[in-house]
C-alpha cells in the first residue's frame, strides 16, 4: 500500500472493517480485535460508537500511523 492509499484511507471520519484491514495490513480476525480494543477504550470513556464504525482518529493513534511522515513522501513524490 503507498503512502498516497494510506492517506485517502485515514482522511475518512470513519474507519470500517475492510478500512481497517488496508491500513493495518492484516486480516479480518485480527482487524476485528483491533476495533474492538479501540470500541472498548472508547466505551469505558463514556462514548458512545457506532455499531459498525470506529473514529478513524482512534485507529490512526492506535496504529501509531505518523500522518506527517505519509504527507512528505507524497509531496517528495511529486
Amino acid at each position: 500500500m503507498t503512502a498516497e492509499e494510506t492517506l485517502e484511507i485515514v482522511s475518512k471520519q470513519w474507519c470500517n472493517l475492510e478500512d481497517l484491514m488496508k491500513i493495518s495490513q492484516v486480516g479480518r480476525n485480527s482487524a476485528l480485535k483491533i476495533k474492538r480494543t479501540i470500541k472498548d477504550k472508547l466505551t469505558k470513556q463514556g462514548y458512545m460508537v457506532p455499531k459498525h464504525v470506529v473514529p478513524m482518529k482512534e485507529v490512526v493513534d492506535y496504529l501509531n500511523i505518523n500522518i506527517g511522515y505519509l504527507e512528505s513522501r507524497v509531496k517528495k513524490g511529486d
